[in-house]
């Protein structure tokens, strides 16, 4: 089995990561866009144009499935990726987690990136999953920025400026863009009210990689043998992971179980 996962940057490391753990025995395919990120500021049509080349470098390794393990990807070029890959190669797009947040009863806040705050598609997300319930919408300028330049001040900062933002009655945070994954526990000690009950934080990752094995037709086998590959895919190009993603958790696991090679 091989599983692809694109983004512009380390964003997909968490549902990598989930992959690597659900089945220790995929060989994983890590597609990003150092020379294109970020993403977010370019018009539709240029951020497409980077993410098809992104879904078609990793596409030439044959995978089984494709992941686009990037929120702002999911929202603008998800069409143009099935359109171009499927059926041939299953695409799996990441939606923000409102539906399980808003499950709960809320209140609810969405940390999202700026551009993707306040759009249309969250909106809509927002009005299809969540009617009667609070949530408030929370723009993180510069946190993914943070996150994939593993620059521990400027994450401080923007979560902090975050959580300025968002409602101490929150009792549930969705995690909008996949870099924030990476920073979870920081967000939930920024955003938890002391005598409150726990905070309850909800990200794609497992889901994406879940629907990922759906798609194949494989079930989970955390117990297989460990030994699926790592290609790394740096616009276009076979690299080594990232420094900056071995400051997570989830980069330190996926080059200690499979070496990229």
């Amino acid at each position: 089995m091989k599983i692809a996962l694109m983004d512009s940057g380390i964003g997909l490391l968490a549902a990598a990561a989930v992959v690597r753990r659900l089945r220790p025995d995929a060989d994983l395919v890590l597609s990003s866009d150092p020379d294109g990120m970020p993403w977010g500021p370019r018009t539709t049509e240029d951020l497409t144009a980077r993410a098809l080349a992104v879904a078609e470098a990793a596409a030439v390794h044959r995978p089984d499935a494709l992941i686009v393990a990037c929120n702002t990807a999911s929202v603008h070029a998800l069409p143009a990726l099935r359109a171009r890959l499927e059926p041939d190669l299953p695409v799996i797009g990441t939606v923000p987690a409102i539906k399980p947040a808003a499950a709960g009863g809320g209140p609810v806040a969405i940390w999202a990136t700026p551009a993707t705050t306040g759009s249309p598609y969250q909106r809509g997300l927002i009005r299809e999953f969540a009617a009667g319930v609070t949530v408030t919408e929370v723009p993180c300028p510069g946190l993914a920025d943070a996150v994939e330049q593993a620059d521990e001040a400027a994450v401080d900062r923007a979560i902090a400026a975050a959580a300025v933002l968002t409602p101490d009655d929150v009792r549930a945070v969705v995690l909008g863009c996949t870099h924030y994954e990476l920073v979870a526990e920081r967000i939930r000690a920024a955003v938890q009210q002391p005598g409150a009950a726990p905070l309850v934080l909800h990200g794609s990752a497992g889901a994406v990689a879940a629907q990922a094995l759906r798609r194949i037709g494989d079930d989970p086998a955390p117990q297989a043998p460990a030994q699926g590959t790592l290609t790394v895919l740096l616009s276009g190009r076979e690299a080594a992971l990232p420094a900056a993603a071995l400051t997570y958790d989830e980069g330190r696991l996926l080059q200690a179980v499979s070496p990229a090679h």
